[in-house]
């Protein structure tokens, strides 16, 4: 290890797609945003570096891939631009430093689903020179060189037996230029593909324990092994389907009516012409909830599963990825990134040190980052100048 690192990272966070369709100002104070992150909530937790997630929707941008993850890397610069005493782009650790001695948030960008690049690897390299620093290889969905674990049952979906041969290239070609290869998202068989091609580490951006919580998008603990002998870390998932069971037993399904009932209200707004925003679809199912009660987990259950991939994959191996905004119910007393103390405090509760609190924090996710980025020189020298 290169020594330690009193940074906060966040290594999955979707609010792109509120900054470009909603007009969503991370600068905001407004007291009804329920976001989980903004300026102010990100200085009050002490989050210094939060990788943005470039998320398209498969299905809705259709043929227009690249040009929604171009729009959606645009919309974060946007962002930094618009606060430029407060939030910076940051392309390395070097950066990700400089900008936590200045005091503004580091903001870098993540790739959320390889059919982003379009099978195009200058599509691919165009994307790291717009500053995406790694790339999540599947999204929910298999792609045209890739299995995803979220479709893997699917009969009507042609799949690969983990990666094509083109995968292989795309993970070579992320080593070379520096990109982290992600597996969160990808089936069993890809993720063990991926291990065998990869010449640097790895990293999960946002999955928690499979030992703990068995769904697909976690990770068994033979994986959680394989990551740490690989020198890569495990960002454990927030998100209350991912770390605790009796919230998937009993309030999934009514999650699932609030939604419902969310959409029946839109459409009789919408029949009436009245408006439909985020904003008003919020505030309906926050009187819904209010009404029928969902219980979120307690933090315990988060704090298990970060305890499980330190104990299993090393405490050298685990990290933060809330998959924020891209999910709907955090555990109790995580209402936002101004409450990310919570989860510190909590780990030195179970007696951690504060340098390994410090490591899961943020100061792994760095090291594998130096590690990354040493794998691309490496890669880049031509044999005959080593």
């Amino acid at each position: 290890m290169d020594g330690n690192f009193d940074i906060t990272v966040d290594t999955h966070e979707d609010t792109p797609q509120r900054f470009l369709d909603d007009n969503y100002d991370v600068g905001s104070t407004n007291p009804l945003d329920t976001d989980f992150i903004s300026l102010d909530k990100a200085r009050a937790g002490h989050l210094d570096a939060v990788f943005f997630s470039i998320w398209v929707d498969p299905e809705k941008y259709q043929g227009r891939f690249a040009k929604r993850t171009l729009d959606l890397i645009d919309s974060v610069y946007v962002q930094a631009a618009r606060h430029p005493d407060r939030m910076t782009m940051c392309f390395s650790v070097e950066d990700i430093r400089r900008a936590h001695d200045e005091s503004r948030l580091a903001a870098l960008l993540g790739i959320e689903g390889g059919h982003s690049i379009e099978n195009d690897l200058s599509s691919l390299r165009d994307f790291y020179r717009r500053g995406a620093r790694y790339m999540t290889l599947t999204w929910n969905n298999t792609n045209d060189w890739a299995d995803a674990s979220g479709d893997i049952e699917r009969s009507d979906v042609v799949h690969h037996n983990g990666l094509t041969d083109f995968g292989r290239q795309v993970v070579l070609e992320m080593n070379r230029l520096g990109m982290m290869v992600d597996v969160s998202h990808v089936s069993d068989k890809t993720f063990w593909d991926v291990l065998a091609v990869s010449k640097a580490p790895i990293i999960a951006s946002h999955s928690s324990a499979r030992a703990l919580v068995d769904i697909p998008r976690n990770l068994s603990d033979d994986m959680l092994r394989a990551i740490g002998r690989n020198g890569g870390v495990v960002n454990v998932a927030f998100g209350s389907s991912f770390v605790n069971n009796d919230f998937n037993r009993e309030a999934y399904p009514q999650h699932l009516r609030m939604l419902a009932a969310a959409e029946k209200h839109n459409a009789k707004r919408r029949a009436a012409s009245l408006p439909v925003s985020p904003e008003e679809t919020q505030g309906f199912e926050a009187e819904w909830l209010g009404k029928n009660k969902i219980s979120r987990p307690p933090l315990k259950s988060l704090i298990d599963h970060i305890d499980h991939v330190a104990r299993v994959a090393g405490i050298d191996h685990v990290g933060l990825g809330s998959d924020s905004d891209g999910i709907d119910f955090l555990p109790a007393d995580l209402d936002s990134s101004a409450n990310l103390p919570e989860i510190r405090q909590a780990l030195l509760d179970r007696n951690y040190s504060r340098e390994d609190v410090n490591k899961i924090m943020g100061g792994n996710m760095l090291q594998v980052f130096i590690a990354v980025e040493r794998a691309s020189r490496e890669l880049r020298t031509p044999v005959n100048s080593r």
